[in-house]
């Protein structure tokens, strides 16, 4: 459907222990801690909008989708102004534990590296820094755009000791990949964060500014590789999708290059290999601070903090965009387990620790929790149903 080549890896587990605590020695990882999806479209011309989140593309079969709503709890990363889903606080929740939650294992469905891997350690650290939790275990199981995770969480029923760091990327990949995993059979948690998406070029590019961009992408859209870090109807395949429909191109003839993360698409882009990137600033922080990676514009409704780059409204493109990321458990576990958890997460979100990651990473704070992180998600997946069988994708 697009030129280029998906790359899905088979699912590997790589586990990774020794969360970094006040009590022990830093975690080495080759990941920036300080840091990366929320998505909300709203504001593009022609249509419905919508948030969004690759290796290169040549998977040209239809897309699929089961009779079952399967992207009902995921497809929440979406959201559109218009929708005015709020960032809400939730409820309290019962069944505390007296003392730090233990046996936590958080899986990451993507490579080290990505946007959902950092949101998933800086949670973890928070809470083994902030004595909410002791002997976290982050650990990575990529593949399929996130649902050789899904697959697993969904298998793993009653396993109240498990969960996956997930968000907008792993809806489109439900689409885009021949799975039975369901989030509506899934436990949500909690909505953790947004953020917007950038545009981005290696330092060397020739283009110095978005005008540049969109005059030499119009010229030949099939010609310029556009990158991202999520599976087609991820947000980072979304975002260049309904860019290309808000400046007058046909989404159809955008060559989308798929990458299992930012992680993986970082060489591509430093290799100035790519025509421009869209993914999340946050994952890429070192590379802009130093100059390596050039942001063109941003696409929320402010600029973002330390990023010197006009947000898409600013430059005349009528385009609001935003990711999210959230935690699930599997299906089945016990109420007991659940508040368990969603009390730990609602005192992590509580901590200074957290709302001083939140701007380090230049995440946006969408926290809720539970049944209304649930519903998040129910109302979300119509509209991810909706842009992407506008864009010929479902």
């Amino acid at each position: 459907m697009f030129a280029g080549a998906v790359n899905y890896t088979t699912g590997t587990e790589l586990v990774f222990r020794g969360i970094p605590s006040k009590n022990g020695p830093e975690f080495a990882t080759t990941m920036n801690l300080t840091f990366f999806e929320t998505t909300r479209v709203t504001g593009v011309t022609g249509g419905p909008t919508i948030g969004l989140v690759h290796h290169p593309i040549e998977r040209r079969t239809p897309m699929k989708r089961s009779n079952k709503l399967r992207l009902t709890a995921l497809a929440a990363g979406i959201v559109m102004a218009a929708t005015g889903c709020g960032v809400t606080g939730s409820s309290s929740s019962e069944g505390k534990a007296a003392g730090p939650i233990t046996d936590m294992r958080i899986m990451v469905p993507n490579t080290a590296g990505g946007g959902y891997d950092t949101t998933a350690r800086v949670a973890a650290k928070v809470m083994e820094d902030t004595d909410i939790a002791s002997g976290i275990e982050v650990f990575n199981l990529a593949g399929a755009g996130g649902t050789v995770g899904l697959s697993r969480t969904v298998n793993e029923k009653g396993n109240g000791d498990l969960s996956m760091l997930m968000g907008l990327g792993v809806v489109g990949a439900s689409y885009t990949n021949d799975t039975t995993a369901s989030f509506e059979d899934t436990t949500p948690l909690a909505r953790l964060i947004e953020e917007p998406g950038a545009i981005m070029v290696p330092k060397n590019s020739p283009y110095k500014t978005i005008d540049d961009l969109v005059a030499a992408w119009k010229k030949n859209p099939g010609k310029m590789a556009v990158g991202g870090g999520s599976s087609p109807g991820g947000p980072d395949h979304l975002l260049p999708m309904r860019l290309a429909e808000t400046v007058g191109i046909d989404p159809n003839k955008v060559n989308y290059v798929s990458y299992d993360g930012g992680g993986d698409m970082l060489p591509d882009i430093l290799g100035n290999r790519l025509g421009f990137a869209a993914s999340g600033a946050g994952e890429f922080l070192d590379q802009i601070k130093t100059g390596e990676i050039r942001v063109l514009a941003t696409s929320g409704e402010e600029r973002l903090a330390g990023v010197d780059a006009p947000t898409l409204q600013e430059s005349g493109i009528d385009l609001i965009f935003t990711n999210w990321r959230g935690i699930v458990a599997p299906p089945g576990i016990t109420d007991e387990r659940k508040a368990e958890l969603i009390a730990a997460l609602e005192k992590m979100h509580a901590t200074d620790e957290w709302q001083e990651a939140l701007k380090q990473n230049q995440w946006e704070d969408a926290f809720m929790t539970g049944d209304e992180f649930a519903g998040f998600i129910t109302e979300q997946d119509q509209r991810v149903e909706d842009v992407l069988t506008k864009l010929g994708l479902a």
